[in-house]
Parts: C-alpha cells; sequence; structure tokens
C-alpha cells in the first residue's frame, strides 16, 4: 500500500506548500482538493511529477449532490447546478490521474423524505457517473459518520454507499471508505473483507479519543482505523491509504505544514 496525505489536513497551505512538505515527508500520494489547485492544471501535474507524488482522490469544489450544511462549503442549492459543477470537475480533474474522484449525497436538507433525496442522488450519480467514464477515471461515493447526518450525508455505512451505486446501475464506480465515517459501522469490516475490489479509495483517521473537534490522527485512539485497514488488506486492496484530518486552528489546523506533515506520516506508517 501507498500512503498519501490529504490537503484539508493543511487547509492554510498553498498546493504548491503542500507539495513540498508531503514530498519531504516521505508520503508517495496527494489526496488533492480542487479549491487548492493553481489555474494552470498543467503547471500543477508537473509540480507533482517533480516531487514524485502520485494523486490518491480528488475533492470536487461542489462535492455533493445535495447541498452542504457545513459553513462555508455550502455551495449553489439547486442540485442540477451542483451536478453539472461535479461533473465539470471530474473532467479537470482527470489531468491528475488520481486514483478516484469523490462525491457525497448532501443532507436532506427541507427534503421531508429520504425517497425524495435518495431520486435525485441516483440521477445525479448516473450524470457524474457517465462523466467519470467518458474522463477515464473512477468515481469514488463516500458515506459518512451518522453524526453527521443533517451536514454532509444520509447515507452512513459502505454496504449502503455500495447498495445506491448498484441502484444508479454504476458497476465501474466504487466506495469511497473512510475509517472516521465508518467507525461504527459494525459491518464495515466483514464488508471490506469480501468487496475490497469495490472500493475506490480509502481515507484514514480515528475519532478523537478526548472527543476534541475534527478527527485525530489515525491510531490515536485504538486499534479501529487498523482493523478496517487489515480487512481490506486480507481482500486484497492495495491502494494509497490517504490521511485526512479536519480540525482546528487551536489544534492539527494550527501546525505548520511540515510538521503536520510529519506527524500524519509517521502516524499512517504505523497501520502498515
Amino acid at each position: 500500500m501507498r500512503v498519501g496525505l490529504s490537503e484539508i489536513s493543511t487547509v492554510g497551505a498553498s498546493f504548491a506548500d503542500d507539495v513540498a512538505a508531503y514530498a519531504a515527508a516521505g508520503f508517495d500520494a496527494i489526496g488533492l482538493w480542487e479549491f487548492k489547485l493553481p489555474e494552470d492544471d498543467t503547471a500543477g501535474a508537473g509540480l507533482l511529477r517533480q516531487h514524485g507524488l502520485a494523486v490518491a482522490n480528488c475533492v470536487p469544489a461542489v462535492p455533493s449532490i445535495l447541498q452542504l450544511a457545513v459553513p462555508g462549503m455550502e455551495g449553489p442549492a439547486d442540485p442540477h447546478e451542483r451536478i453539472d459543477a461535479i461533473c465539470a470537475s471530474v473532467r479537470r480533474l482527470a489531468a491528475y490521474d488520481p486514483e478516484c474522484v469523490l462525491c457525497l449525497t448532501g443532507p436532506l436538507g427541507h427534503r421531508t423524505t429520504e425517497e425524495e433525496a435518495r431520486a435525485i442522488v441516483v440521477e445525479g450519480l448516473r450524470r457524474i457517473g457517465a462523466a467519470a467514464r467518458e474522463s477515464g477515471v473512477r468515481l469514488g461515493f463516500e458515506p459518512t459518520h451518522p453524526a453527521e447526518r443533517d451536514t454532509t450525508s444520509f447515507v452512513h455505512t459502505a454496504a449502503a454507499a455500495a447498495a445506491l451505486l448498484d441502484e444508479a446501475g454504476l458497476g465501474d464506480a466504487g466506495v469511497m471508505v473512510d475509517t472516521f465515517n465508518l467507525w461504527e459501522d459494525e459491518g464495515a469490516a466483514s464488508w471490506l473483507r469480501a468487496n475490497a475490489s469495490r472500493v475506490a479509495g480509502v481515507h484514514v483517521a480515528d475519532v478523537p479519543a478526548d472527543g476534541s473537534a475534527g478527527r485525530g490522527l489515525p491510531g490515536t485512539n485504538g486499534g479501529r482505523a487498523r482493523q478496517l485497514v487489515e480487512a481490506l488488506r486480507a481482500g486484497g486492496w492495495d491502494g494509497t491509504l490517504d490521511v485526512e484530518i479536519f480540525s482546528t486552528p487551536e489544534l492539527f489546523w494550527g501546525l505548520p505544514v511540515e510538521e503536520a506533515a510529519r506527524r500524519a506520516h509517521a502516524a499512517v506508517q504505523a497501520l502498515l
């Protein structure tokens, strides 16, 4: 397995600083967030090659089909506008040759039933999946932690995410796994062991042991992240473990990018 670091983990640093720090820390790959990319994608891809970094996964500027309820990340309200934006991002991000480009459902919002939201998401996934297929990249569909139901997604288990992809007829897409998001998914390890080929990418992080905001580095709160990684390995999965830390300026986000990258690299190496 390769190891990578998602750019949201060093949210205050520039793309160029991320690339230099991640490579210096020993990472094989980087998880790209579109909002950080330079306008010139040829130059951006060239900088990655110069530093020897592959691309683990990409997060579009508009990452969900339904509007997020995350301050600063809401984006447009209209699902059709959001789907168009995600399709455009998929085409752009294909230039970076990622393992996958991911998306989320988004929360129910004003909709009164999950069925109403699900119908919009299934149609959106079909359109996004077609754009990914045409662009030569894999779509990764990510379930999120149940605590984020009202902010990021109404899908919370790996099996439920796979079922939604099946409903959309997307046999070539995969589930974007996140150890933080699957922390409470009791069936996750067995599903991953049996369905590793359906995994498009992997984020690793822990639920903080002290109850603090955001996420902890993998391995800092017991063995849950290792359990899920070992299930993937047992199933034959051999992609990139991409550390993804959401935090606050008082915690991980407040570290200099070089120090954050070193700490993240040491943590993910301990999972291997």
